[in-house]
């Protein structure tokens, strides 16, 4: 199991077809805050019909897509 799959859940129980999420939403959800191992699990998302998109870390925002 991921560390990062409550995020992933979410995002597929609550099917939207897309997500801006803050990084304080994802803090929120997950109980940590994302690092940069994030880049390397973002993979997984697909699993749970997700992609990631665009991660501004100037607004500390990502977008995820439904796929």
């Amino acid at each position: 199991m991921s560390k990062y799959e409550p995020l992933w859940k979410y995002l597929k129980e609550n099917k939207k077809d897309n997500y801006k999420l803050s990084y304080q939403e994802i803090r929120n959800i997950l109980g940590f805050d994302i690092d940069h191992s994030f880049l390397t699990y973002k993979k997984e998302s697909k699993e749970y019909g997700y992609e990631v998109g665009k991660i501004s870390m100037k607004e500390k925002t990502i977008i995820f897509n439904k796929i």
